[in-house]
């Protein structure tokens, strides 16, 4: 516990391990009360000391990804469409990485909850260990199929060239950027956003001045245009993941993981096993996602390069309201992973109502954001009147879903916290797959409602999931995955 206290000091910390006898008694009972010495400020407190870093990290990486795409924006508008051609191959590739960090998250909290810091450290070595591997080979795939990648995603004469050589370029910063993320989602299953908030910043930073100075050839450099983006990219991840790299392995008190080299990379069975069991899933439901999302932005893409355009820049500016869900979420995963660590449901539920309830307040405020000032905020990327014009309405429905997307996010990632991936994995193919992109082609292609019509389609996407996500939760089984640790004596 002492060791526990050098670090982040939460509510959970002062209650002791629970009782499979507790747990049973708590399954029955409609409303849990809180424990013993806990108050309810002390639960809002712990989800915001974690979730407030995430909130800035997250918001200023989207920020830092709005400013890039003005700034191309300001090149043409095909040169938004180039860059938007290549979010789904990147994201494709990123599959497997992404779902071994979901597991990573998971153990790291669990463990932490447990008290069993060495565990959590093992997790860390053995998931940078295969994701080198995996990064490796991806980067390879994407530097030798960028072009058919971006022209299987529908890009046109006018844009493929920039695609290709964008993904081409943006493929050398893969492993650094995948590295990144393993440390990064260690780092939040531990609830130590702070540090990722911190390295990330910095790589931001980095990544808009050198979008200046490389798009636009200003002070000397060169103007690549396009291309000077995925190079601003590329060197704005680097720069984190150094930062990332000496954080964990200098070793301090004051910091819950510390990444020994010299406890050697030597892969672990059971811990390989446990971050698959979990991570599977969300591969899985990673790959239908993406297989959803190619299948609506290639229907998109057929609409018109203006169309498509238009699309990206509000898609852009939807993803900076995910940060909202993203960064409760990442409390959610983290304090609900190290309450059943602990064997405490009861905290788990407390701490997930709370969250929710911080995000959507939270959320509201973007929504009024969204709904008065969308078409001013579409205009800072591009200002013809047709984009600015079809943005305006676009962001109407980005507006409308702000409170429902986000409660969605961190019923998920309390859902992950605990290792119930398998759900999330079901729900994301019945809502992407056969919402967004069945009814995107029904829409766009039989009834002709243009990037209106896809836009109805994720709309009532994000609404099924929103409930789907919300019932399961409220069932509770998922408090029933976590493989409990036994209290270190």
């Amino acid at each position: 516990m002492a060791e526990q206290k050098k670090n982040i000091s939460l509510a959970l910390d002062n209650v002791p391990f629970g009782t499979d006898e507790e747990n049973e008694a708590w399954m029955k009972m409609r409303k849990i009360p809180l424990p013993e010495g806990v108050t309810s400020r002390q639960i809002y407190l712990d989800t915001f000391r974690i979730a407030w870093p995430s909130l800035i990290e997250l918001t200023l990486a989207q920020l830092a990804s709005m400013v890039d795409m003005m700034m191309v924006g300001k090149l043409h508008y095909s040169a938004v469409a180039a860059v938007g051609l290549t979010t789904q191959p990147i994201f494709l590739l990123m599959t497997v990485i992404m779902a071994l960090n979901v597991g990573v998250t998971a153990l790291v909290a669990q463990n932490k909850g447990a008290g069993r810091k060495d565990r959590a450290e093992l997790a860390l070595r053995q998931a940078l260990m295969l994701n080198l591997v995996m990064a490796a080979v991806m980067t390879v795939l994407g530097i030798l199929f960028a072009k058919p990648m971006v022209k299987f995603m529908g890009a046109k004469e006018d844009t493929l060239e920039q695609a290709a050589e964008y993904l081409r370029i943006r493929m050398y910063g893969f492993i650094g950027f995948g590295l990144t993320s393993t440390i990064t989602a260690a780092l939040r299953g531990a609830g130590d956003s702070r540090t990722a908030m911190i390295y990330n910043v910095i790589a931001n930073a980095s990544n808009v001045l050198f979008n200046y100075l490389l798009i636009f050839g200003h002070w000397g450099f060169p103007r690549l245009e396009v291309a000077g983006a995925a190079w601003a990219t590329i060197l704005g991840q680097y720069i984190a993941f150094i930062i990332a790299v000496v954080f964990v392995m200098t070793k301090s008190e004051r910091k819950y993981l510390h990444l020994d080299l010299r406890a050697g990379f030597r892969p672990d069975g059971d811990t390989i096993a446990a971050m698959v069991r979990i991570g599977l899933p969300s591969m899985i439901e990673q790959l239908i996602m993406r297989v959803g999302m190619v299948i609506f932005a290639r229907t998109v893409a057929g609409i018109g390069t203006l169309e498509y355009a238009t699309h990206n820049i509000c898609m852009n500016i939807q993803a900076l309201s995910f940060m909202v869900g993203q960064a409760f979420a990442v409390s959610g995963t983290s304090l609900v992973g190290q309450s059943l660590g602990k064997n405490r449901k009861d905290m788990a539920l407390a701490y997930g109502r709370r969250t929710v309830i911080f995000g959507i307040l939270a959320a509201c405020v973007l929504m009024a954001l969204f709904f008065f000032f969308g078409g001013t905020i579409v205009s800072w990327y591009n200002d013809e009147a047709e984009v600015v014009r079809i943005g305006s309405i676009i962001m109407s429905f980005v507006a409308f879903v702000q409170p429902f997307q986000t409660m969605q996010f961190i019923q998920a990632g309390a859902l992950r916290g605990a290792g119930d991936t398998r759900s999330t994995a079901i729900v994301t193919l019945i809502t992407v797959v056969f919402v967004r992109a069945l009814l995107g082609l029904l829409f766009v292609n039989v009834f002709h409602w243009g990037l209106i019509g896809a836009w109805v389609a994720l709309v009532l996407d994000q609404l099924l999931r929103t409930v789907l996500i919300f019932i399961r939760y409220r069932s509770r089984k998922w408090m029933n995955f976590a493989k409990f640790a036994k209290q270190k004596s």
